[in-house]
């Protein structure tokens, strides 16, 4: 049996990791039987990251997954794909992955009043005194991580005009396409919704899922992948 490890259920979403999500929508496309656990014990994953997969051996971080998981069925997420589609695909994974995700993570970690549901659904469960330590380190952490990106050490504005030409290719891009890389659904269609609707979804709203709700575009494409896969990233 393949066993998915996954975060658990946080800020209104029953998944709000994208990488997580990412992971059992290509599982569910695939119709692998699977069993999905949640932990939020990341010392103990094998990267210190979600989501890591057992399947007779481990595989961690979402793309190593994606590409054991086409390896398996002989080419079952990325062998029909044209070298257009793959282009296209990788290009805009990138900058949902490598840019827009760090935006999302700050917008939670870094804003003093938005922090306050992390500690609520991250560490309130740890005993005390570490439910008061732990937090205060691991923020400590993604605020260096953000800023060693480049991304934090911009004022908020200018975080705000980089989100904003984020947000703006891709609704040029879906204004022309139903999905990400072409007309048809593709495997790159479960990082990208994946990460717009971790970003859109949160509750309360963020500063970044303020601006991406205000796109009907981008609600209209993340529901359509997920009412394609049978995977929500909502609860």
């Amino acid at each position: 049996m393949i066993t998915l490890y996954t975060l658990p259920p946080a800020f209104g979403q029953r998944n709000p990791s994208p990488f997580c999500l990412k992971a059992e929508m290509a599982l569910v496309h695939l119709k692998l039987d699977f069993e999905a656990k949640t932990t939020l014990e990341l010392n103990k994953a094998p990267k210190g990251k979600a989501p890591w997969l057992d399947d007779n051996g481990i595989i961690a971080d979402s793309e190593l997954i994606l590409a054991h998981l086409d390896s398996k069925t002989n080419g079952g997420l990325y062998g029909q794909l044209t070298a257009e589609e793959i282009a296209i695909g990788t290009a805009f994974t990138r900058l949902a992955e490598d840019h827009l995700y760090w935006m999302i993570v700050a917008s939670r970690w870094l804003n003093d009043e938005w922090f306050e549901n992390v500690k609520r659904d991250f560490f309130s469960s740890l005993p005390w005194p570490l439910r008061n330590i732990v937090p205060v380190i691991a923020r400590r952490r993604v605020r260096q991580t953000y800023d060693l990106h480049g991304l934090g050490r911009h004022s908020l504005a200018e975080q705000r005009s980089f989100l904003d030409r984020d947000i703006n290719a891709l609704v040029a891009r879906l204004s022309d396409h139903e999905y990400i890389a072409s007309d048809r659904m593709t495997v790159h269609d479960f990082t990208v919704a994946s990460m717009l609707a971790s970003g859109m979804d949160n509750q309360p709203e963020t500063w970044v899922s303020a601006r991406m709700n205000q796109e009907q575009s981008l609600r209209d494409y993340i529901e359509r992948v997920q009412d394609g896969v049978g995977v929500f990233g909502r609860k």
